[in-house]
């Protein structure tokens, strides 16, 4: 039977899934791989069912040779912790989980859009604090989101679900920066990032991870949104400069920020989590457990059709 590494605990409906077609090794901690790790994960095992943070880039696999390992089935749509090139030239195939991550991510974009626009944060730290004294007009007043423009930058899978969520149900107006038109049921104008971010009042970040989009979003960018306007990252968290967003938010310069990834996770800066205007969850995109459950269905779907020599599904 071949052997299956998975680098962290799955839903058991997914190990059992897993152990019925490999000789499965389960690493039962939460930390990700180290390069020693990865090293032997590709040395002796068959294939490697890994997730964020389990760095297989191109000093491991020159380091590794000609791996024993043939695929790593990575659970989750972001792969941008493999370096896809390496592995292909060292005869690994690499796959991931879209679809099954779409609608999730999209949902925690609204809740951050909510939060950080209403200050709901703010308000739940006030009353657990016992700071809260009685209803009154003027109280956390925040931005009403229904009827404003909001900005996506990249608009993929999730940018287009989020854009439905903003217009079908908050009647947004939508506007998106995308290195291709895109043609959507309702209107949506595409623009260049600069102008995007001087026009929206809530700008969504929503594009892949990787070399090309590291620090896409930076001071300029930043400087040019509107002093009223909502930063939300449901990306990955090196996409933006966080040291350029940190400063914006404790200069006042952008109304808030709702942030679900961190440029250096899981360590996020002092200065970013002492700030009242900002929403900040511990990387919850997808963790509700039917969609746990369908990322890892898909991911061991990619291993029964390599394991039978097919195409996986979702080869990247």
């Amino acid at each position: 039977m071949k052997r299956l590494l998975i680098t962290r605990r799955h839903p058991e409906r997914v190990i059992k899934a897993a152990r019925a077609l490999f000789d499965v090794t389960l690493r039962d901690r939460i930390d990700p791989l180290s390069p020693d790790e990865a090293r032997a994960a590709l040395s002796d095992h068959d294939a490697v069912l890994p997730t964020l943070g389990d760095a297989f880039s191109e000093e491991v696999f020159a380091v590794v040779g000609r791996p024993r390992a043939t695929i790593l089935a990575n659970f989750g749509v972001g792969y941008n912790h493999i370096d896809v090139e390496s592995a292909r030239l060292h005869g690994v195939t690499v796959t991931n989980t879209p679809g099954a991550v779409t609608d999730a991510t999209a949902d925690i974009a609204m809740t951050l859009i909510l939060m950080s626009a209403r200050r709901a944060g703010e308000g739940e730290r006030m009353l657990r604090a016992g700071q809260w004294t009685g209803w009154n007009p003027m109280q956390l007043l925040g931005m009403h989101v229904t009827g404003k423009t909001v900005g996506i930058v990249g608009m993929g899978r999730i940018g287009q679900a989020i854009a439905r969520r903003c217009h079908y149900g908050f009647g947004m107006k939508v506007i998106y920066a995308n290195r291709s038109e895109k043609h959507m049921e309702f209107p949506a104008e595409q623009m260049a990032q600069h102008e995007l971010a001087r026009h929206a009042d809530i700008v969504v970040v929503a594009v892949p991870g990787g070399r090309e989009t590291h620090h896409l979003i930076g001071a300029g960018f930043l400087s040019s949104m509107q002093r009223h306007a909502h930063f939300i990252n449901i990306s990955r968290g090196d996409v933006v400069d966080e040291t350029a967003l940190i400063a914006a938010l404790e200069e006042g310069r952008i109304g808030g920020a709702g942030l679900d990834v961190y440029e250096h996770e899981p360590d996020v800066p002092e200065r970013l989590r002492r700030l009242e205007n900002t929403v900040l969850l511990p990387h919850l995109g997808t963790a509700a457990l039917d969609v746990r459950e369908a990322m890892g269905m898909m991911a061991i779907e990619n291993l029964r059709a390599h394991l039978e020599g097919r195409e996986p599904p979702n080869k990247v």
